[in-house]
């Protein structure tokens, strides 16, 4: 059968990979206008359609059921996080398969997604949405420090501070409150902070049935929060396993979440698992990649044969159930002390001759504005490494960005003598 897949969004590599997976696939792809120049391999696509990112939804579908009625879509997939509310609201008018708009809702509002964890009794963690500096001042004298400051929708840990001090509130409600990703000043919720290490949980769901694929320890600066690193598989006794695994069933049950890929971020406190946040979407920060080389299971692989309605799961489970050799796969992540203009990055091959280092990428060239760690964009380079071990992979992918140097141009502070 030939498939007609409407991708929304760029989609990155893949609607390459979903022309390829078999004879007779082929797309459309539709977007914002700003990120036309993002879509890679524009002739492999049928047609690129561009709208406004500030259009309302009405035109996105208005724009979609005219190719429909040309050239009828099988299929509707979206592989980022970027309008995933218009592929909910465009496979909703085109009676196509896809997650609703009432799921998207939950998860991409922080503050509608803690409401219904705590209503399903999944997950109860104090949160509240703060419209004035006064009512966080507020949460904090009912539910103490340190707690978690972030816009209400958000992605890449932009905008979000923990904060350990009263004097810290006025700027983490500042900068919870700016223009992130495109979203202009969402909101402000606070929530409790979760004492305990953090873990990124891969999974795959199909009709209702969940399958975690993969758990990755996560390494987050303290203060934004911002990832530092990741390992998969994360070192953890079988008993706790299973408790992320159940917990992250119950989670996905609760939000609406029926099927394709989830990447869930939870804590592992005294009391359990807790959610961070989650989203319908592949992990960022190469953790597919990380997962594959830690289980064999290829992600990106999955996603393309789920859009073209392929049942994955038992490829999944029968994947993860195979014997193989310990190896663990570890990403670090390098960032700047001081903002500044980057004039150099040194150290790559070096960094890249040593032992159990399989990638060194910068992610910034010379010329370019560079600031401390706000967000995941602010990093400047990244090394993957694989070990027998967790710690042995996390030791090589930091000995590795230890190698690199950053070289910047400073501003002088006022009144500094130049």
């Amino acid at each position: 059968m030939n498939e007609h897949v409407l991708v929304v969004g760029t989609g990155r590599n893949h609607p390459s990979l979903l022309r390829g997976i078999r004879p007779g696939v082929c797309t459309t792809t539709i977007c914002q206008v700003e990120y036309v120049r993002n879509v890679r391999e524009p002739a492999g696509h049928l047609r690129i359609i561009a709208v406004r990112g500030d259009a309302d939804d009405q035109e996105w579908i208005a724009m979609a059921k005219a190719v429909h009625a040309i050239h009828p879509f099988t299929r509707i997939a979206t592989f980022g996080e970027r309008d995933q509310h218009r592929y909910a609201a465009i496979g909703e008018a085109l009676g196509l398969k896809a997650l609703s708009p009432a799921t998207m809702t939950v998860i991409h509002d922080k503050e509608a997604m803690r409401a219904r964890l705590r209503e399903s009794g999944v997950d109860s963690a104090a949160y509240a949405r703060v419209t004035e500096l006064d009512e966080l001042h507020a949460f904090v004298r009912n539910h103490g420090l340190p707690c978690v400051v972030k816009p209400v929708q958000s992605t890449g840990s932009a905008g979000v501070t923990k904060v350990t001090e009263e004097s810290q509130l006025a700027t983490a409600f500042e900068r919870a409150g700016g223009s992130y990703m495109g979203l202009v000043n969402t909101g402000v919720l606070v929530e409790e902070f979760h004492e305990g290490p953090q873990f990124s949980v891969e999974a795959f769901s199909d009709e209702g049935d969940h399958q975690v694929v993969g758990i990755t320890r996560k390494y987050s600066d303290p203060v934004s929060l911002v990832e530092l690193g990741h390992v998969s598989p994360a070192p953890l006794p079988t008993g706790e396993q299973a408790e992320i695994h159940a917990y992250v069933g119950q989670l996905l049950d609760a939000l609406g979440v029926r099927s394709g890929p989830t990447h869930t971020e939870v804590v592992l406190t005294s009391k359990g698992p807790r959610v961070i946040e989650t989203h319908v979407r592949a992990g960022g920060d190469e953790i597919p990649a990380l997962t594959l080389d830690a289980t064999g299971v290829d992600i990106a692989e999955c996603m393309v044969r789920h859009t073209i309605g392929e049942k994955v799961l038992p490829d999944i489970r029968a994947t993860l159930s195979e014997p193989r050799p310990a190896r663990a796969s570890a990403i670090w992540f390098a960032a700047v002390d001081a903002p500044g203009e980057l004039e150099e990055i040194t150290g790559v091959q070096e960094a890249r001759a040593l032992p159990g280092v399989t990638e060194v990428s910068v992610s910034a060239d010379p010329g370019d504005t560079v600031s401390t760690l706000t967000s995941s964009d602010s990093r400047v380079a990244q090394v993957r490494a694989v070990a027998e071990t967790a710690e042995e992979a996390v030791r090589a992918a930091r000995a590795a960005v230890d190698v690199l140097g950053v070289r910047l141009r400073v501003r002088p502070l006022a009144g500094d003598v130049v």
